[in-house]
C-alpha cells in the first residue's frame, strides 16, 4: 500500500503503520472514522482475455473485496466516485505532472466490486497512451491500481482475523484509476466480454443499463 498526504509518499507494508497515517488507535476494534486525510494506492492485476477488447473500451474490475498481499479488503458497497465520475480520467502510474493516457467510462458497482471501461488515447494525439494501450492489449502489462481517499474503516476482531485479514475499508471515494506495472490484489481481474454483458449491476440510483450500468 502506498500513502499520499502533505508530506509526501510513503509505502507502508504493515497495517499497524498504516493506521498510524489515518489516526486510528492500533488497540481499535470494529468500525473507525478516519481523521487524516489522506490518499491510498491500491495495485490490482488483471487478466485479459484474447478478444476483450472491445467498441466499448477494456472490461476493467478496479477493485474486488477479495484479501490483498497486506492483509487488507476494501468493501464495494463502500465506493463513492460521484466527484471521480466528472473527471474520469486514467493516468500513468499515478504520475499527475503527465497528461492522462486515456479515460474511464461506465464505472458500476456490484457485489465483486467496482468496474468500468477503459479507453486509451487515440495514437494521433498522444502516441504514449496509445502504446500504453498497445501493451495492456498484449498482455504485456496487467496491472492497474486506485487512488482512493479513505472514510471508514474496520478493524476485525480476532474471530474475523482468522483468515488474515487485518483491515477492512468500509467507506472511501474513487479519486484515479492509474494503468501501472506493479499488482497487489492477484483478484482484481478484467472479465471478458461474455461477462461484462451479462453480469447483474447496481449504481447510484439504480438506472438499468447493462444491469445497472452507470453512465457518465
Amino acid at each position: 500500500m502506498i500513502v499520499r498526504n502533505k508530506s509526501g509518499e510513503f509505502r507502508v507494508d504493515t497495517s499497524s503503520v498504516l493506521l498510524d497515517f489515518l489516526g486510528v488507535k492500533k488497540e481499535a476494534t470494529g468500525p473507525q472514522t478516519v481523521k487524516a486525510d489522506v490518499e491510498l494506492i491500491a495495485s490490482v492485476p488483471f487478466a485479459l482475455s484474447a478478444g476483450s477488447e472491445t467498441a466499448d473500451g477494456f472490461p476493467w474490475m478496479l477493485s474486488t473485496f477479495d484479501l490483498d498481499r497486506y492483509g487488507e479488503r476494501i468493501d464495494p458497497a463502500g465506493w463513492e466516485f460521484a466527484c471521480y465520475a466528472k473527471n474520469p480520467v486514467v493516468e500513468w502510474a499515478h504520475n499527475y505532472l503527465i497528461p492522462a493516457i486515456g479515460k474511464m467510462d461506465g464505472v458500476h458497482i456490484d457485489d465483486e466490486g467496482i468496474h468500468g471501461l477503459v479507453h486509451f488515447n487515440d495514437k494521433a494525439f498522444d502516441p504514449f497512451g496509445w502504446a500504453i494501450g498497445e501493451r495492456v492489449k498484449a498482455g504485456v502489462i496487467r496491472a492497474g491500481s486506485v487512488g482512493f481517499r479513505v472514510i471508514e474503516i474496520e478493524i476485525p476482531d480476532k474471530e474475523t482475523a482468522k483468515d488474515g485479514t487485518s483491515l477492512i475499508f468500509r467507506k472511501q471515494e474513487l479519486l484515479e484509476f492509474s494503468i501501472c506495472n506493479v499488482p497487489a490484489n492477484p483478484f482484481a481481474l478484467a472479465k471478458t466480454i461474455e461477462a461484462a454483458k451479462t453480469e447483474t449491476t447496481q449504481t447510484l440510483g439504480g438506472s438499468a443499463f447493462w444491469g445497472g450500468l452507470l453512465n457518465f
